[in-house]
């Protein structure tokens, strides 16, 4: 299969896989804390790489370790904490309408830091999902006064570091093998997880709290398609597209959440609907191909 239509079967995976995934982190969380839940999915995630990644390492070049270190802060270590920090107060489907923010953080940083040429209808689009945002969180607010929306801050800042991820990958490692990226991550982020979690009395109470055990399923679901294996094929499509096509698959992502959050229970307001419409306008004009350009 070519390239052209690859990238859309990819899209398609990742938005089923990490449309699912908030879901599974709130599930998660009625057996662990945020800070275990983070810790976890990094160890597990490892668990699930090494055995296939680590011969792949010795790709990596020496100048691209200091750039592995930087994808693997923004765009592993620190959102799978902020996300579960995040959902202690936010729905799931909340979370996921937040997360589409990743593409207009794309563009905001691509134009910053990485020398992207950002047109006037992209600046827009930023603009527009900024207001969004602001709508859906100021709804949330008054629908449902239990939750601090205040949290949604931490699924901001995460989107920052994909923002920030996606950008360092298309322009220094672009030319190296995808399952390297990922696995140099995680070699970098493990052990500081490993004694995080060790440090939260994690491996005192797994062995008789039955509800921590069963969070570790989620955990494992979570760990194995949402991160092993979504990171791999992100990493591949961000290599055979654009930052910006490969941050659009926050376009469909909101649905599954949504779907999955609705099926589980949660509400969701008429105007924190229509704020996650804006977004996707913004997304939507952030991405729209120019009549000369491609995406």
């Amino acid at each position: 299969m070519d390239n052209a239509k690859l990238k859309w079967v990819y899209l398609i995976i990742l938005s089923l896989i990490w449309g699912s995934s908030f879901i599974l982190i709130d599930l998660a969380m009625e057996g662990l804390n945020s800070i275990q839940l983070g810790a976890l999915r990094i160890v597990i995630t490892a668990l699930f790489l090494f055995p296939i990644g680590l011969k792949k390492i010795k790709l990596i070049k020496r100048s691209q370790w200091k750039w592995i270190f930087w994808t693997a802060m923004a765009g592993s270590l620190f959102p799978v904490f902020l996300f579960a920090i995040a959902q202690e107060q936010l729905d799931s489907s909340v979370a996921g309408m937040l997360n589409s923010m990743v593409p207009l953080n794309t563009i905001v940083f691509g134009m910053l830091f990485f020398g992207i040429v950002v047109t006037k209808r992209q600046v827009l689009g930023v603009f527009i999902g900024l207001i969004g945002t602001l709508v859906l969180v100021i709804a949330g607010a008054d629908f449902n006064p239990s939750q601090n929306y205040w949290f949604s801050i931490f699924v901001l800042l995460a989107t920052i570091g994909y923002g920030l991820n996606v950008n360092i990958i298309k322009k220094y490692l672009n030319d190296l093998n995808a399952l390297a990226i990922v696995t140099g991550n995680f070699v970098i982020i493990v052990i500081p997880a490993l004694i995080i979690l060790i440090y939260t009395g994690f491996f005192s109470y797994i062995m008789h709290d039955v509800a921590m055990q069963i969070a570790v399923g989620y955990v494992i679901v979570l760990s194995l398609f949402g991160t092993a294996i979504a990171k791999v094929i992100y990493s591949r499509l961000v290599q055979i597209s654009s930052p910006i096509f490969a941050s659009s698959v926050t376009y469909t992502m909101p649905v599954v959440a949504i779907f999955w959050g609705l099926f589980f229970g949660e509400r969701l307001s008429f105007y924190q609907i229509v704020g996650g419409i804006i977004i996707l306008v913004g997304v939507y004009l952030v991405n729209k191909r120019s009549k000369k350009g491609t995406a």
